[in-house]
């Protein structure tokens, strides 16, 4: 249900950081809020499955449109002179990027036939065999998203028995909650209860575990921060640490990892998005800060959006968008300085993944939902039952692939059709804290005090 757009403004200016909350121990208030927001729902709580919230689209084998026949009249006979259909077919056993990238520069006939949109389409809803995408924007790029399906089928076909499996548990003395992917999947950074942030070198899997652990960040011995360290963010080179104890620590990989400053925010940091310009962070204390990393003082403005701690969030140029405990999203306006849209759920979002105009997130019941951004304005498409039994502790979405994580102990690879298709899961003795995909490698944080690393065929 959308409240009135009336009753989302506050009266107070993004720059109030009034209502400060008293000291508190870190460690307590980080151990209440972890069994208070991803503990099970209670078992008298009935919440609808995914029957009563989503109507899947009708079967695309009932609306899929011929591809035109593009190929010209050829009076010799030969691979020109098969009519379309058998043309595509053979194509259809054929990798998409060479067909892409190869064959439409054989001639202008197959040219024409491997650039129609329809061709594509086809080729896709194929493969899948089921309502894709989601949510189809004007322009959607077809050859992209077939590209990118068809990979990503392959490289977890026969239930992910390609995929090489590592388990880094040499680093970290406590849970691992937060785990980022960077530079292509070359390196990764993960933040763990035990108050560090390890630097790893994907590239060395298989080797020494010294030669995969790099370094930890930070000049105090086996300590980043004071606190548990719940959240990370990065720009290019440079990537930042929030933290339990109420600091966000700025890193700069380029430098060896040396740390080039220090923001002091209100509370416990649980989120982070780093822009080239500004750093946005969602607090316990129920704030939204956005932060002039190289300015000081370093705040830029702040308010309360929420009547509860502030669980995920992601900023872009225009907008923030920020879910709470309090069960509510919020959309803001960067450039107008105002809230756009209050939206009340029936759950509270504990991950986002977004990709323009698609926001794909968790709740504590297990649950993912699909919003469209239109102009600043959510929409909820989807919700559907992707297996969890548990609440979503971490989603990561692109257009030909789908992963989550949950307090369920498990991690499910899906296909990003309407609903999405379970093509693997694996099970582990413990919580499944966040997950991060780029390029051929996965990487969830796990509460058994490791990393697991998934390789994938290349």
């Amino acid at each position: 249900m959308e409240l009135p757009l009336g009753q989302c403004h506050d009266s107070r200016s993004w720059d109030d950081d009034s209502d400060p909350e008293s000291e508190t121990d870190p460690d307590a208030q980080a151990e209440a809020y972890v069994a208070r927001v991803l503990s099970p729902p209670k078992s008298g709580l009935a919440f609808p499955r995914p029957s009563q919230l989503s109507t899947p689209a009708a079967s695309p084998s009932a609306s899929e449109p011929r591809a035109a026949s593009k190929v010209s009249a050829v009076s010799e006979p030969g691979l020109l002179s098969l009519p379309p259909e058998l043309l595509l077919e053979i194509c259809s056993y054929l990798d998409a990027r060479l067909v892409l990238h190869v064959l439409s520069r054989v001639c202008h006939a197959l040219r024409d036939l491997v650039y129609d949109r329809v061709t594509w389409r086809l080729r896709a809803l194929r493969r899948v065999r089921a309502p894709y995408p989601v949510v189809e924007e004007k322009n959607f790029d077809w050859p992209a998203a077939c590209i990118a399906l068809e990979e990503h089928l392959s490289r977890w076909a026969e239930d992910g028995r390609r995929a090489e499996y590592f388990c880094l548990a040499d680093g970290h003395l406590a849970a691992v909650d937060s785990v980022l992917l960077l530079q292509g999947g070359s390196l990764c950074l993960s933040g763990s209860r035990d108050r560090t942030v390890n630097l790893w070198d994907l590239r060395q899997l298989g080797t020494e575990p010294s030669q995969v652990l790099v370094k930890t960040l930070g000049t105090k011995r086996n300590s980043t921060h004071e606190g548990w360290v719940w959240s990370l963010a990065a720009q290019d080179h440079r990537v930042c640490s929030g933290s339990w104890d109420s600091t966000v620590k700025l890193w700069d990989l380029a430098a060896d990892g040396q740390q080039f400053g220090e923001i002091k925010t209100s509370s416990a940091v649980l989120c982070l998005s780093y822009l080239s310009d500004v750093l946005v962070t969602g607090t316990y204390d129920k704030k939204v800060a956005i932060y002039d990393p190289r300015a000081s003082p370093a705040l830029l403005k702040c308010q309360q959006l929420h009547s509860r701690p502030v669980l995920a969030l992601m900023a872009d140029d225009q907008h923030i968008i920020s879910g709470s405990e309090d069960r509510t999203l919020v959309v803001v306006d960067r450039r107008a300085n105002r809230v756009l849209q209050r939206l009340q759920l029936d759950s509270y979002l504990l991950c986002m993944s977004y990709q323009e105009p698609q926001l794909w997130a968790g709740d504590n019941h297990g649950l993912l939902h699909v919003f469209v951004n239109r102009n600043g304005c959510l929409q909820l498409i989807r919700s559907f039952d992707v297996g969890h039994s548990f609440p979503i502790t971490g989603i990561q979405y692109s257009v030909g692939a789908l992963y989550t994580t949950s307090t369920d102990r498990s991690i499910r690879v899906h296909v990003p059709t309407d609903p999405p298709r379970t093509i693997c899961t694996r099970k582990y003795d413990s919580t499944l804290n966040r997950v991060c995909a780029e390029g051929n490698l996965v990487v969830a944080g796990s509460g058994d005090v490791s990393l697991e690393v998934w390789r994938l065929p290349a």
